[in-house]
């Protein structure tokens, strides 16, 4: 092999000091979904690998917000304050929609396209900005990210709530050097799958929530 294909040389890799940078390869879409526990998950531990190597990272998470059965906080809001390089918005609403919680249905759809609508805006402006260039960890999301994480959207698409062609049109129309990942959503998202990238389906085999079990503190949130 050359040393082309072995970057890291056989060495073993130790923990750096997180410099601002700017991604090498960045620039595809990728799709988590399925009925599988993880897509969050996986979204957000990119989110911290890159945040890892200096990279600007938004998280923008939709249809996550309040319900009974968890506290009202969440470990990786805590984690991601203590982390530079990486923040958060949460757009989601109390409960979830079509659950028969108690929740008002229509404003589910009003978050979720409030969401959509400030998805939009993160993309438009790191079009504008020159995402070969670093970006102060600390610094507003309208200044230009390098990955754009939109947890939850394949579920408000799925669910109606937004219009799955306009998420085929953010992927058509964002950014060449934007990383875009999405996440959710139970059904197969026909209308993306071309145009994406990198598509995973994270398949449920066993889940504790069949049994019984509620959400755990430090696993689910």
């Amino acid at each position: 092999m050359t040393d082309r294909e072995t970057p890291g040389r056989g060495r073993i890799p130790e923990a750096r000091e997180i410099e601002p940078a700017a991604p090498e390869a960045f620039g595809l879409t990728q799709v988590w979904w399925g009925d599988g526990k993880g897509k969050t998950t996986a979204t957000l531990g990119m989110a911290f690998r890159a945040a890892g190597h200096g990279y600007r990272v938004h998280v923008l998470q939709f249809m996550k917000g309040g319900a009974d059965s968890v506290e009202d906080v969440r470990g990786e809001y805590n984690a991601i304050a203590a982390m530079p390089g990486v923040s958060y918005e949460n757009l989601g609403h109390y409960g979830w929609h079509a659950m028969n919680d108690g929740t008002d249905e229509r404003d589910h759809e009003a978050e979720a396209r409030a969401g959509f609508e400030r998805a939009n805006e993160l993309v438009e402006a790191a079009g504008t900005a020159d995402l070969s260039t670093p970006f102060d960890p600390d610094g507003d999301p309208e200044a230009g990210v390098h990955m754009l994480v939109l947890d939850e959207v394949l579920y408000a698409a799925d669910r109606g709530l937004i219009a799955p062609d306009t998420v085929l049109g953010m992927i058509e129309n964002k950014p060449d050097d934007l990383e875009l990942v999405l996440s959710g959503s139970h059904a197969r998202p026909e209308y993306i799958t071309e145009a994406a990238d990198l598509v995973t389906n994270v398949r449920k085999e066993k889940h504790p929530i069949d049994a019984g079990q509620r959400a755990r503190k430090g696993t689910e949130y």
